[in-house]
C-alpha cells in the first residue's frame, strides 16, 4: 500500500480479478486479466435491502455508506453490528432500534451509473436546506492529487473496467475505493468515515467517473464540499451542485480543469504553465470515463 494511503487498491489481491484466455485483433492467443464481480445482499436488521453487484472487497463499509446515502441511517442512529456472510454473500446491519422502509423500498429510481444503481425514494431527500462548509479548495492540490491518484497502483491500470474514489484533504489521499459502478466506491467510503467517525467538512472528493446528478447528490448527503473529477459533467449534476453549493471541478487533466460550481471556495495558487502534462501511461480512459 502506498505509505500515503490510509486504504489504497491492492490490484494484487487474487480474489478480485482472474486471468481469462480469447484472442487479440489478430487472432493470436491472448490472456488477460479481467475484474471479478459478484453480488452482496445487504439487510437492514431483519429486512433485505437490496442485491448489489460489486467487486467484493470492503463489503462492510460498501453496506454501510449504502444504507447512509439512502437516508435509512439517520445521523442518530446507533449501529450495533456490522456482520459479513462471505459463504451467502450477505452483509447484516444492526441497529438499537427496529427501522421501517417499505415506503421508500417501494419507490426505486434507476441512476445512470455502471453496473447500474438504485436509488430508494426521493433523489433530493435530504438535501432541502443542507449548507456545505465553506472549506477553501486551492489549484495547487488538484494538481498534487491528480497526480497522486493517476499513478497509485490499482485494479484500474492492471485490469480496467472499474471505478475509483478517493476521499482527499487538502493534497493528500487518504482512501481510495474502487468497484465495478461508482456508486459503490462511493458508498464504501460514506461507510468508512461513518465507522470511523470521520469529519467531511475540510474533504474534497475525487472520482474518475462522470460528474452526475448521483454522485452530486452523494457528496452532499455526505457533506463533503468538493467534488473533483478527471471526466465531464452532466447538465442535472451542475444544477444540483449549484442549488447546494457544492464546488464542482472537471476534466482535470494534466494543466487543465473546469469549474462549473463553487468558484467562491477555489484559490488558484498555481500557475498551471508549471504543472507536466499528464503522462500518456497512466491516463485513465475508456471504461473510468463512464
Amino acid at each position: 500500500m502506498p505509505s500515503d494511503y490510509i486504504i489504497a487498491p491492492d490490484p494484487d489481491d487474487a480474489r478480485l480479478t482472474r486471468r481469462v484466455a480469447g484472442t487479440d485483433h489478430t487472432g493470436a492467443p491472448a490472456e488477460i486479466a479481467v475484474v471479478e464481480e459478484r453480488p452482496l445482499t445487504i439487510f437492514l436488521n431483519s429486512r433485505e435491502i437490496v442485491t448489489a453487484m460489486t467487486i467484493g472487497d470492503h463489503p462492510e463499509y460498501l453496506a454501510l455508506g449504502f444504507l447512509r446515502n439512502q437516508g435509512m441511517l439517520g445521523d442518530d442512529e446507533e449501529v450495533t453490528g456490522v456482520d459479513f456472510d462471505a459463504e451467502l454473500e450477505t452483509v447484516v446491519v444492526r441497529t438499537a432500534h427496529p427501522t421501517s422502509h417499505e415506503e421508500k423500498l417501494a419507490r426505486k429510481t434507476r441512476t445512470s451509473g455502471c453496473a447500474v444503481g438504485t436509488v430508494f425514494g426521493d433523489m433530493m431527500a435530504g438535501l432541502e436546506g443542507k449548507s456545505l462548509p465553506a472549506a477553501e479548495l486551492r489549484s495547487s492540490w488538484l494538481y498534487a492529487l491528480a497526480r497522486a491518484i493517476n499513478t497509485t497502483p490499482s485494479l484500474y491500470l492492471a485490469a480496467g473496467a472499474i471505478h475509483g474514489t478517493v476521499l482527499c484533504q487538502e493534497d493528500r489521499p487518504l482512501v481510495y475505493m474502487e468497484d465495478v459502478g461508482r456508486h459503490n466506491a462511493v458508498d464504501k467510503i460514506a461507510g468508512w468515515m461513518l465507522r470511523k467517525g470521520v469529519g467531511a467538512e475540510d474533504k474534497i472528493l475525487y472520482t474518475t467517473g462522470r460528474l452526475t446528478s448521483e454522485m452530486v447528490i452523494k457528496t452532499a448527503l455526505m457533506g463533503i464540499p468538493a467534488l473533483v473529477s478527471r471526466s465531464g459533467f452532466t447538465a442535472w449534476g451542475v444544477e444540483i451542485a449549484r442549488d447546494v453549493g457544492l464546488t464542482l471541478i472537471g476534466r482535470l487533466r494534466g494543466q487543465r480543469f473546469v469549474c462549473l460550481s463553487g468558484e467562491e471556495r477555489l484559490i488558484r495558487d498555481a500557475d498551471p504553465s508549471t504543472q507536466p502534462e499528464e503522462d500518456r501511461r497512466h491516463r485513465r480512459k475508456g471504461a473510468t470515463d463512464g
